[in-house]
């Protein structure tokens, strides 16, 4: 987390803020490295597909070909809902920007989890891979072999790839939590071979959720684990903490009673390690920490909701965003959390700089920026719960496509039934501005609003402003943590006291002014982004109009907003009115 209470002593706060990057990793599974030359693009299509199936089995430490394919066919339908969405080449497979797209999405989704290397900040191209990735870092053969290959690189991704994938990174995240647990069975010098009773494995526990926390500020852990009450004074929530993992054992025990063949099957129980014998090896206490990652997000999201709850409490306009001055005054008085500085906030894209109101923390990408991610490991952080995603896939999932007609998307939006579960009390607003601008973007894609572009992103976050983050363009944000910025990442006393005196004044200027007298969609760019070439989803992008024929699909939709008579301009940054709400668009991607 970030700031603690000041009477805790410098250290014992320092161990949160500058969680450290990696707990020594376990060694790659070295025959995808040994394999390097085997799967190359020069293969034909199934001597390829063979032979990776047969080096993804070895890595996935599958039983046979048949518990592997059931492995990717469980992936493949988690997949599914996003991938019939994505924009497709002729042969029905995506780019490696849509596969980077699809991947980061998937693991945000199941389990709030931001994997290295594949956040939609970081800029990427047609042709490269990540270096700083988990796959680059710790299977090369497997990217090079795979991902950059000819064969891939000419035919494009299928879902199955796709499945290939996520497998292997879920693979790599679980061997890297094993090397977490071994090193916490060698602190308490206990042999990998021994059997635990359930006393033992929760004493375990313990202390692996201390490392999984702390990563590798050994000097931290150390001191911590000698001083429980410096623990508790240090991580917030401790107690609760150590119950939670607790009770993922007792769900392994769950399991094995009540489904004793079915535990059995999934190498949960055997002779001696059953409910009547209640014994747990390495390879059990394993799988328990395997589970704590995957639903860790939610155990913390009650923490997540508080924050946020007290940011919406702070947003009287209903406009997602939050004065700086209201933040850190809120951070002075009664909260330990809101002390990013301006500078840190800036780099997160959590502060919007466009507003006649003045600076202002922008609530959804502040609750999702790095500064809120409970774990940093070297591969994945753990962070709060994206809200957007939830009205992602129920628009995703009525729609089908990679895009929609305007009216399709607002009769989809304006019935999504997961915004009921929100904080945000009011239905969102789509006549109006709203309405004017999803026509616009359409206009500019010939009738069509791609749902993986940016804009589209920029129109979901106007029309829920507090569980939407803003998207910037790519390279615009950085996705660091407080201690990959720097020392800068704590604001002053003085800058925040000096912030918060602006607090009464902002809110008496605002008091009385209604939410679009606010120029409240100042910060709308008319750049925009796409996951994939235009070409490949039979659109043409703005820069690429030759025909007529869209244009007049443009000119009839203004029309039809004009003869509707739908809200006005007037939030347009000044400057933007006289060229319209779209007056540029750029070539970037998201990915």
């Amino acid at each position: 987390m970030k700031l603690f209470p000041q009477n805790i002593p410098a250290f014992a706060a320092l161990f949160m803020f500058m969680i450290a990057e990696s707990p020594t990793s376990v060694a790659a599974k070295g025959f995808l490295v040994e394999r390097r030359g085997s799967i190359r693009g020069s293969l034909d299509a199934s001597s390829f597909e063979r032979e990776l199936n047969t080096a993804l089995g070895e890595a996935l430490g599958s039983g046979g070909s048949a518990d592997l394919e059931r492995r990717l066919a469980e992936v493949q339908q988690r997949l599914a809902p996003i991938w019939s969405t994505l924009p497709k080449n002729g042969a029905g497979n995506v780019e490696r920007r849509s596969l980077r797209y699809l991947v980061h999405r998937h693991f945000s989704r199941q389990s709030a989890l931001q994997i290295r290397g594949f956040e939609p900040s970081r800029p990427a191209n047609a042709s490269g891979w990540g270096s700083d990735d988990i796959l680059a870092q710790r299977v090369p053969a497997f990217v090079e072999a795979f991902l950059e290959s000819n064969h891939k690189l000419e035919r494009g991704f299928n879902l199955g790839d796709a499945a290939r994938v996520v497998a292997t990174i879920e693979q790599l995240i679980f061997d890297f939590e094993g090397s977490v647990l071994q090193k916490v069975y060698e602190d308490q010098r206990k042999p990998l071979s021994r059997s635990l009773s359930r006393q033992g494995m929760e004493q375990l526990l313990e202390s692996y959720m201390v490392r999984w926390m702390l990563g590798e500020d050994e000097e931290g852990i150390r001191v911590l684990s000698k001083d429980p009450k410096l623990l508790r004074e240090s991580i917030p929530h401790w107690d609760q903490i150590v119950s939670f993992a607790n009770g993922q054992a007792k769900a392994l025990d769950y399991r094995r009673q009540q489904s004793p063949t079915a535990a059995l099957a999934a190498g949960e129980a055997r002779p001696g390690h059953n409910t009547l014998a209640p014994k747990y090896s390495f390879e059990d206490v394993h799988g328990v920490v395997g589970g704590i990652t995957k639903s860790f997000a939610s155990f913390w999201d009650s923490e997540c909701r508080s924050m946020k709850s007290t940011l919406v409490d702070m947003d009287t306009h209903h406009t997602g965003r939050v004065p700086l001055s209201k933040f850190y005054s809120h951070g002075l008085d009664t909260e330990w959390r809101f002390g990013e500085s301006e500078e840190y906030l800036r780099d997160l894209g959590a502060l919007d700089e466009t507003s006649l109101r003045g600076k202002q923390v922008i609530i959804p990408n502040y609750i999702q920026a790095t500064s809120n991610c409970i774990i940093s490991s070297q591969h994945y952080l753990v962070c709060c719960v994206n809200d957007c995603e939830g009205l992602l896939e129920e628009i995703e999932s009525s729609i089908g496509a990679p895009t929609a007609e305007p009216g399709q998307i607002l009769a989809v939006v304006g019935n999504v039934s997961s915004f009921s579960t929100s904080l945000d009390e009011e239905p969102p607003k789509l006549q109006g501005s709203l309405t004017t601008q999803l026509m616009q973007i359409a206009a500019a894609h010939g009738g069509q609003v791609p749902l993986h572009g940016r804009l589209f992103a920029q129109w979901l976050h106007y029309a829920f402003p507090r569980e939407c983050p803003f998207p910037h363009k790519t390279g615009a944000v950085a996705a660091l943590t407080p201690s990959e910025f720097g020392e800068r990442y704590l604001a002053s006393s003085e800058d925040m006291n000096k912030h918060a005196a602006e607090a009464n004044a902002t809110d008496l200027s605002a008091a009385t002014l209604q939410r679009e007298d606010l120029h409240w969609m100042s910060q709308w760019s008319a750049e925009e982004e796409l996951i994939a070439d235009c070409a490949s989803m039979g659109l043409r992008a703005p820069w690429e109009l030759r025909s007529g024929v869209y244009a007049l699909v443009g000119m009839a939709l203004l029309l039809v907003v004009s003869a509707l008579g739908f809200g006005s301009s007037s939030f347009v940054r000044k400057g933007a009115a006289d060229a319209g709400l779209l007056p540029h668009h750029g070539k970037a991607h998201f990915v």
